[in-house]
């Protein structure tokens, strides 16, 4: 069965995208948690970054190098956050790895 984020850049469900690339897409979570709260997802499925393998380490690298590019271009130069949650207990909600970009506003710390 596929996941959601599958879902989305096969464009079987609708997904507000920001920049897509031939190794992921990001897009605009449905339910921000800050102005700017955009999704980084690989098209290539990684379960959650406790299962990726060396053989990851180039997507996981681009996933990154992405979300830089994309900060850069709507002005988050002051600054933003990148988390990945792995498993249950960190949040994790859909089993396909995803970077959350936020901005767009002062984030405390910790974070939760």
């Amino acid at each position: 069965m596929k996941s959601i984020f599958q879902r989305i850049i096969d464009r079987e469900i609708p997904g507000r995208f920001e920049h897509e690339d031939e190794h992921c897409v990001v897009i605009h979570d449905i339910k921000p948690e800050a102005p700017v709260h955009l999704l980084i997802i690989p098209k290539r499925v990684i379960v959650r970054v406790a299962e990726a393998t060396p053989a990851d380490q180039a997507l996981l690298g681009h996933l990154l190098l992405v979300a830089g590019h994309v900060a850069k271009k709507l002005n988050l130069g002051g600054g933003f956050r990148l988390v990945i949650n792995n498993g249950p207990l960190a949040g994790e909600t859909a089993p396909h790895l995803h970077v959350h970009l936020l901005g767009g506003r002062q984030l405390a710390w910790p974070p939760g």
